[in-house]
């Protein structure tokens, strides 16, 4: 098996609730819960983390569509948000506008609809995923 990751992602709490500490390639995050939830709001929460993933996927693959394709598109800009529904089962719905500070055409439109399906990240959340914890 190959690790897509060069390093190992590694995080550890210690007694104040919900406050995290992850550490990646090359620096650290601090993870927290909002107030709200019983947390100190000192960092990004999981679900925050987890859409801003999709976000940082996204926006590169389509900018480097993009280019490639010599369009003047000079920003882009991603909005996301997820619900949940736990009855019957467990369903997650992902909500990702994506828009762009000028004008495009309708199959410039279809193609970057297309090509924000392709990024890492929505194939990798669209497939199969196993979770296989140790102790």
């Amino acid at each position: 098996m190959e690790y897509l990751l060069e390093n190992n992602i590694e995080g550890q709490i210690g007694t104040q609730k919900y406050l995290c500490t992850i550490f990646r390639r090359n620096g650290k995050l601090m993870m927290d819960e909002p107030e709200s939830l019983g947390g100190k709001n000192l960092g990004p929460d999981p679900f925050s983390t987890f859409l801003a993933s999709l976000a940082s996927c996204t926006l590169p693959t389509l900018r480097m569509y993009i280019d490639r394709k010599e369009w003047t598109i000079p920003e882009i800009k991603i909005s996301l948000n997820l619900s949940q529904v736990t009855v019957p089962g467990f369903q997650t719905s992902i909500f990702r506008t994506i828009s762009f500070s000028s004008e495009i055409s309708t199959e410039q439109k279809e193609r970057l609809l297309s090509i924000a399906e392709k990024c890492p990240i929505s194939k990798l959340l669209k497939g199969n995923i196993t979770i296989e914890t140790t102790l």
